[in-house]
């Protein structure tokens, strides 16, 4: 079976509840598949945090069974129907997923076609390496090897500098400049309110805000809701 991934950049859009923004996505993504298995790993309150995804979810008929560092939750990444990575902190995430050797098995079933959604961190783990992520190394991984289930780097949460800000920093183009110093990859800046859609080999800007492109040694390129990311596959 081909993959099949929604990935989104922010489970919440600024004035709108958790997930409203892309909860019709979501229904469409998982068609009949009316189960999926949560990965809380990225928030340190695990339970609290599977009830509420299993509490927004139900909204659209959906059961939601939240995912255990243990053999328990081997098992249940081997049988389920869907899996959804939420966000929090990627480092954690990661670490948690290496540690339990449940990272390896998340990665065989969504490359057999389990549908597999992410948002924020759990979209940056479907990277080859969580090496751009927005997030603190609160903990350190084994290694920043992550997913693999595209072959480019994603930035959520992606960020248009602002003419106007006295801010001092790096803008979020400057980082991603960085990166490209000591990397080929290429990276997908997708904004908040934006996601992938990857269907096999088939790639879909969607949402609102669209995306833009950084490539090593050139221009970033804008990429508009609805168009095509196949090149990068």
């Amino acid at each position: 079976m081909p993959r099949r991934l929604l990935l989104i950049s922010n489970s919440t859009n600024h004035g709108q509840g958790y997930l409203d923004h892309g909860l019709s996505e979501i229904d469409a993504f998982l068609g009949p598949v009316r189960r999926l298995v949560f990965v809380p790993f990225a928030l340190q309150d695990r339970q609290g945090y599977g009830a509420k995804v299993g509490e927004r979810l139900k909204a659209i008929g959906i059961e939601v069974r939240t995912l255990t560092a243990d053999d328990a939750g081997r098992r249940l990444v081997e049988e389920a129907e869907a899996i959804f990575t939420g966000g929090g902190n990627t480092f954690r995430l990661l670490k948690t997923l290496q540690d339990s050797g449940l990272l390896s098995i998340l990665r065989d079933r969504a490359l057999a076609g389990v549908p597999y959604l992410g948002s924020s961190a759990g979209t940056n783990i479907a990277a080859p390496t969580i090496r751009t992520t927005n997030d603190m190394p609160i903990v350190q991984p084994a290694s920043f090897e992550a997913l693999g289930l595209v072959p480019f780097q994603i930035n959520p949460h992606y960020l248009d500098a602002d003419p106007g800000s006295t801010h001092m920093g790096e803008t979020r183009e400057q980082r991603l400049k960085e990166f490209h110093e000591e990397n080929e990859t290429p990276v997908v800046g997708i904004r908040e309110g934006a996601w992938i859609r990857v269907e096999g080999d088939s790639a879909t800007l969607g949402g609102a805000r669209g995306a833009r492109i950084f490539r090593r040694g050139q221009e970033p390129e804008e990429r508009r809701t609805r168009e095509s990311l196949d090149d990068l596959l």
